[in-house]
């Protein structure tokens, strides 16, 4: 049971959360827009050769069900429901940032080698297990 100030913590919290799901769900749709447009009528990313859009096409439907992952979180919270620990949900946190980096990568670099593209890939993604490690290290030596 909820004290009457922790009852309004947590109202508060599922406002903050409402909020931040209706904002990026709006940037969330206008970027998918935008990239189709490039994609389909400008011919950004089209070719046998451009693999790195298939990669970062894939990265992109992969944050596109993490978002609806969170909205069915989101509604169990709702509830007053949740089954996920705090270190759960801060792990769960740390997915789209990775998720995004993968993707600015793939955008930046556009690996057009398709033999190289795949240690490029494997090294992007080593490196961002490294440097969440170093982050976690660093707030884990700041806490």
């Amino acid at each position: 049971m909820l004290s009457k100030d922790e009852e309004a913590v947590w109202a508060r919290l599922i406002l903050m959360a409402n909020k931040l799901l209706r904002f990026t769900t709006i940037l969330m749709v206008f970027a998918v827009l935008m990239g189709a447009i490039l994609w389909l009528y400008f011919g950004v990313g089209l070719g046998a050769e451009q693999t790195w859009m298939h990669a970062k096409l894939a990265l992109v439907i992969g944050v596109v069900i993490f978002h609806w992952v969170c909205y069915r979180h989101l509604k169990k919270l709702r509830t007053g429901v949740s089954e996920q620990s705090h270190i759960w949900y801060r792990w769960f946190n740390e997915l789209p940032v990775i998720l995004m980096l993968l993707i600015v990568a793939l955008v930046v670099h556009k690996p057009l080698d398709p033999g190289s593209f795949l240690m490029n890939v494997l090294l992007w993604i080593l490196g961002m297990v490294l440097l969440v490690m170093a982050l976690m290290s660093i707030k884990k030596r700041m806490t």
